[in-house]
């Protein structure tokens, strides 16, 4: 018997399974360094004797004794979250520090997913979270679908860079999506015989041609939907900004999916009764309870969905007007508009009009959204204001953004709202109440009376912003984030974040899937008096089950990363 055991133990060995093993028998091994665990099958109890219990809000459980995959705590991305208390225990300080749990989202695509464990304090910036992203209504796109990210600040910033011109005469990108590990951008060409391109970022200032799927001068709107990358087409109206007319005068109406390389399907086209030809550009391009939308740019408003046999179909638009920025909420499609300075709500069926954005006649438009600690935040034209979402007909002004007239590409980076304007092509990020704080100017083209920042995007644990006129792409880091720039599968997988020295590393299911830039840990001493929350954070309320989560004062090792992945 002691003969084959050491023959076991030796395949094991070779086929490097030994550690593995090891430590997912080891429970005294997993448990060194905890700070807490709940395993979140019946109540909010911490067994790792630190007595760190979590206050329960909304929270529902079901029946532990039920299947293995029907079990964990449920949060319904509204209103449910666990609190903890801040305690001397969970002080990190600038050590090591690890957060492992098992995550369990469905394929619903009619709320953002949300944070998963955070202790961050907005005022002083100071603090962690782990999180799942998808941000809509970044104007007219959809910037990135369920993006797993954990991210530590102490009010730390990199400054901006120059991260180059995607297109060779590109006036400005319209759209920047984070899809399948790599950033795209589709880019305004308005010069005779160009057209809107799609291009994939390499590094530092270089990028790669993906091709231009249409003759008209602009790809307006981008999304994924499926796995798959969509893009919609327009013909930009140039002087909408102030510039010289394009002479490319092809319409655009149509949708595209990226098939590789710098080949493109035609997906369909977005045509109103009645109308002579398609749409002339498509706006608002977004996944919503499993299906795909789409909006008119311009006059006459339209709304389309396509159909399960691919064709995209006219539905209400509300009060005939133009739907544009488009962003999934709380069950909900919120939509902003060029025609009015209102928002409209879709629940899948009809629209409801959410009423005017601030005082009486005070905006014609609205641009942009961002869901920013669990609330719907809104940016406007020509007050230069943002406001967040109440209720219906209930606005609360946060502010104006300098002497700046329009809100354009908004979105929260590593728990900062941070958002671009117009006419200055300016950054400013989100300090509380009223206040918001200039960042930069990113676009300084002499002689022109608009410059903007137009969209952005998260890649790489970096934030990216468009700008016109100059065409050209800026980032930046904020803190230290990691993101796994892939599409975060449903079902049950298991998350660990850790903390080691200088990086910061994302597993899935055992694997590591991402790293952060190096850094100096004594740069970012992570202790606060903010409760440790599960199920809430910076970006939103989060939406699907968590069990067995854990809380470690050391780095996990990839063995035992794997085998916490492997156990339960």
């Amino acid at each position: 018997m002691r003969v084959r055991s050491i023959v076991i133990f030796a395949l094991f060995l070779c086929h490097g399974l030994a550690p593995t093993l090891a430590f997912a028998d080891d429970k005294a091994g997993l448990a060194k360094g905890l700070i807490g665990q709940w395993p979140l099958l019946k109540n909010a109890i911490d067994i790792s004797g630190n007595g760190l219990d979590g206050r329960v809000n909304g929270v529902t459980w079901n029946d532990p004794a039920a299947d293995h995959n029907a079990q964990g705590a449920s949060f319904d991305g509204l209103k449910s979250y666990l609190e903890i208390p801040a305690n001397k225990n969970s002080a990190l300080g600038s050590k090591d520090f690890s957060v492992a749990a098992w995550v369990w989202t469905d394929a619903s695509t009619d709320d953002v997913p949300g944070d998963i464990l955070s202790q961050y304090d907005p005022a002083s910036r100071r603090g962690f979270h782990v999180a799942l992203k998808t941000n809509t209504g970044v104007t007219l796109n959809q910037a990135n679908f369920r993006q797993l990210q954990f991210g530590i600040d102490n009010n730390k910033s990199s400054g901006w860079r120059d991260a180059g011109k995607p297109g060779k005469e590109s006036l400005l990108s319209f759209g920047l999506i984070t899809h399948r590990g790599r950033l795209f951008a589709g880019t305004c060409e308005p010069g005779e015989g160009q057209s809107g391109r799609v291009a994939m970022y390499s590094h530092g200032t270089t990028w790669i041609d993906c091709g231009s799927p249409s003759p008209s001068n602009a790809i307006t709107a981008m999304a994924s939907f499926g796995g798959e990358l969509y893009v919609g087409t327009g013909k930009y109206r140039v002087a909408g900004s102030a510039l010289s007319e394009s002479p490319n005068q092809h319409r655009g109406g149509q949708i595209f999916r990226y098939a590789g390389g710098t080949n493109w399907v035609e997906c369909g086209t977005l045509k109103l009764p009645g109308q002579p030809d398609r749409i002339e550009a498509v706006s608002g391009l977004v996944s919503f309870q499993g299906r795909q939308y789409a909006g008119s740019l311009y006059k006459p408003a339209g709304f389309f969905l396509r159909s399960e046999t691919g064709d995209w179909n006219e539905i209400d638009v509300p009060d005939g007007k133009r739907v544009e920025a488009m962003a999934v909420y709380n069950g909900h499609l919120y939509a902003s508009s060029y025609d009015n300075g209102h928002v409209y709500r879709f629940d899948g069926k009809t629209w409801s009009d959410l009423g005017e954005v601030g005082k009486p006649g005070e905006n014609t438009q609205t641009y942009s959204f961002a869901v920013y600690h669990g609330r719907l935040y809104v940016g406007t034209w020509p007050s230069g204001r943002v406001y967040r979402f109440e209720d219906a007909n209930n606005w609360t002004d946060v502010g104006r953004l300098g002497e700046e007239l329009e809100v354009m590409g908004m979105l929260v980076h590593n728990g900062r709202l941070v958002a671009g304007t117009l006419p200055l092509a300016e950054i400013y990020q989100y300090n509380g109440g009223t206040e918001w704080q200039r960042i930069t100017q990113l676009d300084t083209t002499p002689d022109v009376k608009y410059r903007r920042a137009w969209t952005m995007a998260e890649y790489q644990g970096q934030l990216f912003c468009s700008t016109l006129p100059n065409g050209r792409v800026s980032s930046c880091e904020i803190g230290k984030l990691t993101t796994w720039d892939e599409e975060f599968p449903t079902g049950w997988h298991h998350v660990a974040a850790v903390k080691s020295g200088g990086k910061l590393n994302l597993f899935v299911d055992g694997e590591l899937k991402s790293s952060s830039t190096e850094f100096d840990a004594a740069d970012y001493n992570l202790t606060t008096d903010q409760p440790l929350k599960i199920g809430v954070g910076p970006n939103d309320h989060f939406r699907g089950r968590l069990r067995h989560v854990r809380l470690y004062n050391r780095a996990l090792s990839t063995a035992e990363a794997k085998a916490l992945a492997s156990a339960e």
